[in-house]
């Protein structure tokens, strides 16, 4: 190694404290922005050019669709799904799907409420942002919104650690301790919140921002739970406060679950050893992948839609094919109240259309509960996949 690697190195490490002792609480988080020499690398140069084109190339693809509900409910209800299993919290699509379906929610099982809240939160975030900026009061809603706790930031003497998964002889011991102390969370939580929002102070590429930002919030760790999933609906967030996206239809959660030993390994790699780079490429990577593979989504959506609304034309008499085609791409399932409350058809109307669907192979029929469901074939396949 030259010594000119060798001098890079040490200045890096310099302008970054880590945390090696995962029992102390790192109440010294340094906080943001990083010092250049920390993320300013040719290889994350060109890593952040790709996943900009991959993002410009969904945003614009999503942008000429005339109904982008047939994307925005389906789509982010993936990434709530993908984003509740890292927790842990699993559930099939059937059940997911009907539970979507349904009006009252407050007797779901625990993994679809679960999954459900995380979905709403997607939807408040981007409420809440397009009128306001990055504050505690964001975070603390969204908090709320995933965990259904009403308390907000953890207390200043919350033994909180985050402790080491599987069964190996570390398990349950600490993995990583976040800060803690009077105020302690709360200015870093500012700090961070003033590194958001202040594109003129802090002038970075947005991709590379969020991509900051999740491991600082991580790292803070300011709610007692919730802070993963809090975590992963900010990124979504802050690339259409930006105006990357225009809706939340990006499940970047896919991918974290996909390779959630290196999602972690990056995280710690951060605290004990100042490796930003490694953080870095893999989120800019996840950001391109899960991009790339919403885009080949929705497309999938697209061409199927036009291919069953053709068909309903050519082959039946039924009204208003376009909106009966809507309704059963805004979600898997489709309740014959869903058409009648939209003022679509009667409600033996409706029926009568729906079945004539499960006739031609489009829906299948499904009686659940004494209910009739019918499951848009294509759509779940295209989402399964």
């Amino acid at each position: 190694m030259s010594l000119t690697l060798k001098l890079i190195k040490i200045e890096a490490s310099y302008f970054f404290c880590i945390n090696p002792d995962r029992t102390k609480p790192w109440n010294d988080l340094p906080d943001l922005p990083l010092d250049d020499s920390l993320y300013k690398d040719l290889e994350i140069h060109e890593a952040l050019r790709n996943t900009k084109a991959a993002l410009a190339r969904l945003q614009g693809r999503s942008i000429a669709i005339p109904n982008q509900g047939l994307l925005i409910n389906s789509l982010s209800l993936q990434e709530a799904k993908a984003s509740s299993q890292i927790e842990n919290i699993f559930t099939t699509d059937d059940e997911l799907y009907k539970a979507y379906s349904q009006e009252k929610t407050r007797q779901l099982p625990g993994a679809e409420k679960e999954i459900l809240n995380y979905k709403e939160a997607l939807w408040l975030g981007c409420e809440y942002l397009q009128i306001n900026q990055f504050d505690k009061h964001y975070f603390v809603r969204m908090y709320q919104e995933v965990s259904q706790h009403s308390d907000g930031i953890r207390g200043p003497i919350a033994q909180i650690y985050i402790k080491e998964g599987g069964s190996g002889p570390n398990a349950g011991k600490a993995f990583y301790t976040p800060p803690r102390g009077k105020g302690i969370v709360e200015a870093k939580l500012l700090n961070l919140c003033d590194f958001l929002n202040d594109d003129e102070k802090y002038a970075l590429d947005p991709i590379l921002k969020m991509a900051m930002a999740h491991f600082q919030f991580e790292a803070i760790h300011p709610f007692r739970d919730g802070n993963g999933r809090t975590g992963r609906i900010f990124n979504i967030h802050y690339l259409t406060k930006k105006g990357l996206l225009d809706y939340p239809i990006l499940f970047l959660s896919s991918y974290i679950l996909q390779y959630k030993n290196e999602y972690y390994s990056g995280l710690s790699g951060i605290s004990q050893r100042g490796s930003w780079k490694n953080w870095l490429l893999f989120m800019l990577k996840a950001v391109e992948v899960t991009a790339n593979l919403t885009y080949d989504k929705v497309n999938e959506i697209v061409t199927a839609k036009d291919a069953i609304l053709g068909a309903l034309i050519q082959e039946t008499s039924i009204a208003r094919p376009e909106s009966l085609i809507g309704a059963l791409f805004t979600q898997p399932f489709t309740r014959v109240k869903h058409l009648t409350q939209k003022g679509l058809y009667a409600e033996n109307t409706a029926r009568k259309y729906l079945d004539q669907l499960a006739d031609m192979k489009i829906v299948e029929k499904r009686m659940i509960q004494g209910n009739s469901y019918y499951l848009n074939l294509e759509l779940y396949r295209i989402l399964s996949e």
